[in-house]
């Protein structure tokens, strides 16, 4: 898989989770959360503005002259959007000090800037304002106080936006990261069963050759081919309809065909339903592989293979099952069919893609055989 669909399956997956966890932005404000630098200008004009309107009700209710005092009121809004400026430019220098002294510094600046703010303030106001009257002292410490805490109010909205922001871009790494795992993790999986089976094909096809039977290794080679070259488009992440999955088993199968001739019996019963439900890629080759491995090859008269699919209450379930002599123990099934990597496979594949929502079980038959239950959320929707 190039990097390019490697990120597509990991933005898949972070998707999801974004949707299912409410993580970002809702769509109506993707707008105003489009970038950091929008979004602080965007808080600025707001605020600012806000604190403008807050200001001037202020003015009529204390019955000042407001075609004085709104030149004081604007006055104030544009130093203030000065000041905050010269803080963010202070404040980007010292985001990674640790908190306690952070809060001391923020508190300290606030504390300065606010008397600074108050004092100018004041002196606009007398200097524009007939008949102002100067504060002085406890309303004037008041009017500091006021400066300050609304400086304040903006570091804390400030670092508490950046500090959002830094904890989701924490988060969307987090994604990516188990997102690739759990591809890198699948697709090591598809490469354990590939070797194996073409180790079983290209030896079948070695004797054929040695038996000078050409028309049949010649066969052999070009279903080997096709399935092969199935199995390189269709990546272990990806889901594909259940007609397409049988289809590649027929690939499959009639490679084994040319091995076994009328050894192998198959039957299929899918209902239609079952045949567009999306499955995993190639997840029942190696459950296929292992029946013939265990019922069919070490039987003189061979075996019978039933693939059995039906949908239900929104589940998707599938029945392989065979006319093997089944198994003693089943809470043991992998130790005692050799290394037991098509149904090990099978089991992790299906965990890493579904997580507790699916379901895989053994079952010996009546009267011989053993079947494998499977069931998984019917879904209808391709995805990678």
């Amino acid at each position: 898989m190039d990097d390019k669909t490697k990120n597509k399956v990991g933005d898949a997956v972070l998707d999801r989770h974004t949707a299912e966890n409410s993580v970002g932005a809702p769509p109506s404000m993707e707008w105003f959360f489009r970038t950091k630098e929008h979004t602080f200008w965007t808080f600025q004009g707001l605020g600012w503005t806000g604190y403008g309107f807050v200001r001037l009700f202020s003015a009529v209710a204390a019955g000042f002259d407001l075609r004085y005092f709104s030149m004081v009121i604007l006055a104030e809004v544009l130093i203030g959007l000065g000041m905050t400026l010269i803080m963010r430019q202070l404040y980007r220098r010292i985001l990674e000090v640790k908190l306690p002294f952070l809060m001391a510094i923020i508190i300290l600046f606030c504390g300065a800037l606010g008397l600074l703010y108050s004092s100018i303030g004041l002196r606009l106001a007398a200097a524009t304002m007939p008949g102002w009257l100067p504060f002085e002292g406890l309303a004037q410490f008041s009017n500091a106080v006021f400066g300050a805490t609304v400086l304040f109010a903006w570091s804390t909205i400030y670092f508490g936006y950046h500090y959002y922001m830094s904890l989701q871009e924490q988060k969307e790494q987090v994604l990516k990261a188990t997102a690739m795992a759990h591809q890198a993790q699948l697709k090591m999986l598809r490469y354990q069963l590939n070797p194996h089976f073409l180790f079983n094909t290209l030896n079948a096809i070695s004797t054929l050759v040695l038996e000078k039977s050409e028309i049949d290794a010649n066969r052999m080679l070009t279903k080997l081919s096709s399935f092969l070259r199935y199995t390189l488009v269709n990546q272990p992440t990806q889901r594909v309809t259940l007609d397409q999955e049988l289809h590649a088993l027929g690939l499959y199968l009639d490679i084994e065909k040319v091995r076994f001739q009328d050894r192998l019996t198959l039957e299929f019963d899918i209902v239609e339903k079952a045949r567009t439900a999306l499955i995993p890629s190639l997840i029942l080759q190696p459950l296929v592989e292992n029946a013939i491995k265990y019922a069919v090859a070490p039987v003189i008269d061979g075996g019978t293979i039933r693939l059995t699919a039906n949908v239900a209450a929104g589940r998707l379930s599938i029945v392989l099952s065979d006319s093997g002599p089944g198994i003693k123990d089943l809470t043991n099934i992998v130790s005692q069919t050799g290394s037991g990597v098509g149904i090990a496979n099978t089991n992790e594949r299906l965990a890493q893609i579904y997580g507790d929502d699916h379901s895989i079980s053994f079952r010996n038959m009546e009267p011989t055989g053993l079947g494998i239950f499977i069931e998984i959320p019917c879904e209808r929707e391709k995805r990678i």
